[in-house]
């Protein structure tokens, strides 16, 4: 016994998937195989687009018109700080 005479893939003949197209047609029925195709059409396509576009995340934050706005003016001394009493809860 050879060391690659498990490891061969058979090959699909015309026969083979012609079987094969008339079990999915059984299960799933003509009017749905058009769906099937339309969505193993995009899975493929989202798969292609995916492996050619980068990994890198925008994670720059964007500028909304709250953030534009002049913000209050802090106390630019300890002094000028507004006092605070800390109030404790039971």
């Amino acid at each position: 016994m050879t060391d690659n005479e498990g490891d061969t893939v058979p090959n699909l003949g015309f026969g083979e998937l012609v079987i094969v197209f008339l079990i999915v047609m059984l299960i799933f029925g003509a009017g749905r195989l058009p769906q099937i195709g339309e969505g193993l059409g995009k899975a493929i396509r989202n798969l292609k687009r995916g492996l050619n576009t980068d990994d890198d995340i925008d994670v720059t934050p964007e500028v909304t018109p709250a953030d534009k706005q002049v913000p209050k003016q802090s106390a630019s001394r300890v002094e000028d700080a507004e006092v605070v009493d800390k109030v404790e809860s039971k």
